[in-house]
């Protein structure tokens, strides 16, 4: 999920447009003119749509954005200019009965609601046989002439995958590429549904996100731009998937574009997203699709690409990869010794002249610079080294690669497509099992409503990451026959990115939820805890990774001493794979709280998780716990499904 940074709301659409002016002008601001009086064919077009109850048709619902809540029907769209009724949002009806009236109003300096709402008015014409030349305004001629000079031919389900040092973008984001008559598919533009922020700490703007206190507005960038500001700088590798919408569908999802250009609505991380919204254009283009009815309480990008799909949507997809991958692509195929060298070219301690005319294979030269030509853009699109440093240095490693030529190396460099996104394992996860904590038997079930951890399958996900929210575990005790809430994990990301010569990432954590802590009686007792910490990581060739943390810790409770305390400490660990279905973690940790109650606490764990077809496992961990002068062990094994 994407956020926009900068002004209050995006730049007009218009203006992003100049040669396609795809949207139209923005709506006047202030309020509507007065309604006229009551025209007797407007009174039969009311008293036909009420016969029909169109206030109660889906796609009526779908264009003014009506869902059924706890409050009853309202719509999702919060911008006051969106409606022309007063009550418009929670009244389909009046709204309905209201834009049919604004289709009679004169012309006036701002723009005719048969213009503002152009999908309203032809969804409207259609159903109720409006007689054109009985309106103050015959149909929206500026759109009709945009549609014939442009000629939308196909859309374009674009998915930037996750990228874990935004936390605005871990989940991914999904974004709609327009194509026209112009061949090439980079002149087509993509249209993007972002909150407007300028929050840079990220707990703050997922806090934030949480309670929609960001406005989320519709924007259109050329798609070259936005492959170049996901692709380059955000080291997010791109998935194409081609929509099965006609034309004439396309026509009617940019009609909707239309009418929600300046319109702004609460922007919500977990269900009025990035995603969500974008369902809405699709369900306007195609009548009876619904797609935002198949969404529960929080909508993730890829189960919406998965619901597109099933609706039959989408099939192939394009692999677009980011610079950063190309770049350890491209260095995977050289040695240590040669990988330096194009470091050095790119860093200019080495002129790209030495190693066109040094003693390696030609071929061996070619990837050298071709690397470090990689290397300087991606610092260049980074904002990492100044544009005549750039252009001095890449043009130089250019002219050096031009002498050498260059033909039948592409199938060295055609990098393999990973796993599709769509095709991992789904997002919500149960898992039933039992285990021991000392020498008292336990069973166990668990439920997660999203979304990936470092023990699950990493197939269509990012390697090292994992993004925890709202996992609760409860377990029964067979001898008290009690069950409880062992405990609730509200918030648990962690970012392994492994360093190398070439990327010096940083790798990050937080946790806070409640959990389970035994004191000095022997009972335990739900403590909340918030744990942030930060640190580095190191490649073990394909196998793995190692890494190490140092972490703070809050603990919260009543069954604390003084109700709370605080220390610092650090993790080391290891996550892999042994197999192709076979992971593995292990990890030690020790956090010293000297703040507030006087306390320690150290564990070490292993852990295996093991796939079992694409949305199945298994679990196995044990852990050791030493806390308050006691030590305990305990172990867990429970199948897990993904749903």
């Amino acid at each position: 999920m994407k956020r926009e940074r900068g002004s209050a709301r995006p730049a007009s659409l218009i203006r992003a447009l100049p040669l396609l002016f795809l949207l139209g002008t923005a709506a006047a601001a202030g309020p509507p003119p007065a309604p006229p009086p009551d025209d007797p064919y407007l009174a039969e077009l009311i008293e036909e749509a009420r016969r029909h109850e169109l206030a109660d048709d889906p796609y009526w619902r779908v264009l003014v954005h009506y869902k059924r809540g706890i409050f009853g029907v309202r719509s999702l769209v919060d911008d006051p200019d969106f409606f022309l009724s007063p009550e418009g949002k929670g009244d389909p009806q009046a709204e309905l009965e209201a834009t049919l009236r604004g289709f009679f109003r004169p012309p006036d300096e701002g723009k005719h609601p048969v213009c503002r709402f152009v999908a309203r008015y032809h969804w409207l014409k259609e159903r109720l046989g409006i007689d054109e030349s009985r309106l103050p305004v015959k149909g929206c001629a500026p759109f009709e002439e945009l549609m014939e000079g442009v000629k939308p031919e196909s859309a374009t389900l674009i998915f930037p995958t996750s990228h874990m040092n935004s936390p605005a973008s871990m989940y991914g984001h999904t974004l709609l590429a327009i194509e026209t008559a112009y061949e090439s598919d980079l002149l087509s533009y993509a249209v993007n549904y972002s909150a407007i922020t300028d929050e840079t700490f990220g707990p703050f703007y997922i806090a934030k996100g949480l309670f929609g206190m960001y406005p989320g507005y519709f924007s259109i960038l050329p798609y070259y731009a936005k492959l170049q500001e996901y692709s380059d700088v955000n080291d997010r590798d791109i998935w194409e998937y081609p929509l099965a919408l006609d034309p004439a569908e396309v026509r009617r999802l940019l009609m909707h574009i239309h009418e929600m250009e300046d319109i702004y609505s609460d922007y919500y991380f977990f269900n009025e997203n990035c995603s969500y919204d974008l369902l809405f254009l699709l369900d306007a283009a195609r009548p009876g699709l619904r797609l935002t009815d198949s969404c529960g309480w929080w909508v993730i990008p890829l189960d919406t690409i998965r619901e597109i799909k099933k609706a039959g949507l989408i099939g192939e997809a394009t692999y677009r990869p980011s610079k950063s991958t190309r770049i350890k692509h491209l260095a995977g195929l050289l040695t240590g010794a040669r990988r330096e060298e194009a470091r050095a070219i790119a860093d200019g301690t080495r002129a790209p002249e030495e190693t066109r005319d040094g003693p390696l294979p030609k071929g061996e030269k070619i990837t050298v610079l071709d690397l470090a030509g990689e290397i300087l853009q991606y610092r260049y699109m980074g904002n990492e080294i100044p544009q005549d440093v750039y252009r001095k240095r890449f043009l130089g490693a250019l002219r050096a690669r031009s002498d050498l030529g260059g033909a039948g190396i592409e199938e060295r460099y055609a990098i393999p497509a990973p796993v599709r996104p769509d095709e991992g394992h789904r997002s919500n996860r149960i898992g039933l099992g039992g285990g021991a904590a000392e020498d008292r038997a336990f069973w166990e079930a668990r439920f997660r409503p999203a979304y990936h951890d470092l023990l699950d399958d990493d197939d269509g996900y990012k390697r090292g990451s994992q993004i925890v929210f709202g996992e609760a575990v409860v377990r029964y005790d067979p001898e008290s026959e009690e069950a409880r809430l062992h405990s609730l994990n509200l918030i648990d990301i962690v970012s392994i990115a492994p360093r190398d010569e070439f990327f010096k990432h940083t790798s990050w954590m937080v946790k806070t939820g409640f959990f389970r802590r035994v004191m000095e009686n022997g009972r335990d007792y739900m403590i909340y805890a918030l744990n942030p910490g930060f640190g580095r990581a190191y490649g073990a060739g394909r196998t793995g990774f190692f890494y190490g943390m140092i972490e703070t810790e809050i603990h919260v409770g009543g069954a604390l001493e003084r109700g709370w305390s605080a220390g610092a400490g650090g993790s080391v660990g290891f996550v892999g794979n042994v197999t192709g279905w076979w992971k593995a973690r292990l990890h030690a940790r020790g956090i010293a709280h000297r703040l507030g109650d006087d306390d320690d606490r150290f564990e070490a764990g292993l852990g295996f998780g093991f796939r079992l077809g694409a949305n199945g496992g298994l679990n196995a961990e044990a852990l050791w716990i030493g806390e308050r002068g006691d030590e305990r062990t305990e172990w867990t094994v429970f199948l897990k499904r993904f749903f």
